[in-house]
C-alpha cells in the first residue's frame, strides 16, 4: 500500500508539472488541460492521503535540515566561538567557557523581560558568561522591530549598544522615531552618523534573520548555550544551572 501511495504521489507531481507546462501551450492544447487538469482533481479526491504523505514526507526533511543546522551550529560554538559571534554585539567575560547566544526582538515583550533576567545574570556572574545579541526582529507582528534594531545597530556603530540596548527595552511601550533620537542624544551619538547608519544596518540584521531561520527559531527570545537550546521566559536559576554545566 505505501508504495502505491508512493506511486500516486509521484505520478501526481508528474501530472501537475505536464498540468503547468501545458497551461503555457497555446490555445490547441486547451482540451488537453482540462482533462489533465479533472484526472489530477480526481486523485486528489479519492486519494487524499497523498497529499498527507507528501505533505509529511516534505516536513520531515525540513525537520532534519534544521537538526542538522542546530548541530554544526552548537559544534561550531564549541570550536569557533568567535566565528559564531562574528561582528555581533557582546557583554560580559571577554573570554569563557559559556557563551550565551540570544535571538531577540527590541519590540517583544518576553524579551524585554528576558532583559532584565540577563542583567541579573551578568552581573552576578562577572566573568563567567559572554553574552552575545543577535537580531530576530518579527516583522509581521511588530512594526517597530526592525527601526528599533537598525538604531541599536547604528548606535553600536559608535560603541554603545548595550546602553542603546537597555534604553529601547526600558521605554519599549515609546518605541518609535521621537525615542530612537531622543536616545541618541542622551547618550552624545553623532546624530548624521547615527542617522546614515541606520540606512547600513539591514545587511546584517538579515544575516542574523537568516541564520535564526536555519536553525529553525520561531519566536523570541531564544537561546543557545552549553550545547543546548531554549526559549521564552527564563528564570535566573535556570540559566545558573546551565551556567554550572559549563562550568
Amino acid at each position: 500500500m505505501r508504495q502505491l501511495f508512493r506511486h500516486l504521489r509521484n505520478w501526481m507531481i508528474f501530472s501537475l508539472l505536464c498540468l503547468v507546462l501545458t497551461w503555457s501551450l497555446p490555445a490547441q492544447a486547451a482540451s488537453s488541460n482540462s482533462q489533465l487538469e479533472k484526472q489530477v482533481i480526481q486523485i486528489l479526491r479519492e486519494h487524499p492521503e497523498v497529499i498527507i504523505e507528501s505533505v509529511q514526507a516534505y516536513q520531515q526533511q525540513q525537520q532534519q535540515k534544521v537538526n542538522e543546522a542546530r548541530e554544526e551550529f552548537l559544534q561550531k560554538l564549541k570550536t569557533d566561538a568567535k566565528g559564531v559571534i562574528g561582528n555581533s554585539p557582546v557583554t560580559g567575560a571577554s573570554e569563557s567557557k559559556a557563551v550565551l547566544v540570544e535571538f531577540s526582538d527590541f519590540q517583544c515583550p518576553y524579551c524585554a523581560e528576558a532583559h532584565k533576567t540577563l542583567k541579573q545574570l551578568i552581573a552576578k556572574h562577572q566573568g563567567e558568561v559572554t553574552l552575545v545579541y543577535k537580531n530576530l526582529p518579527l516583522i509581521p507582528i511588530h512594526d517597530q522591530a526592525m527601526p528599533a534594531a537598525r538604531a541599536a545597530w547604528a548606535a553600536n556603530q559608535q560603541g554603545k549598544f548595550w546602553e542603546y540596548h537597555d534604553a529601547l527595552f526600558t521605554n519599549q511601550k515609546q518605541l518609535g522615531e521621537t525615542l530612537y533620537l531622543d536616545i541618541a542624544k542622551k547618550l552624545n551619538l553623532d546624530l548624521e552618523k547615527f542617522n546614515s547608519d541606520r540606512r547600513l544596518a539591514d545587511a546584517a540584521i538579515s544575516e542574523d534573520i537568516q541564520l535564526a531561520q536555519n536553525l529553525g527559531v520561531a519566536g523570541t527570545p531564544f537561546f543557545v548555550m552549553n550545547s543546548k537550546t531554549f526559549s521564552g521566559g527564563i528564570q535566573l536559576s535556570d540559566i545558573e544551572s546551565k551556567l554550572a554545566e559549563a562550568s
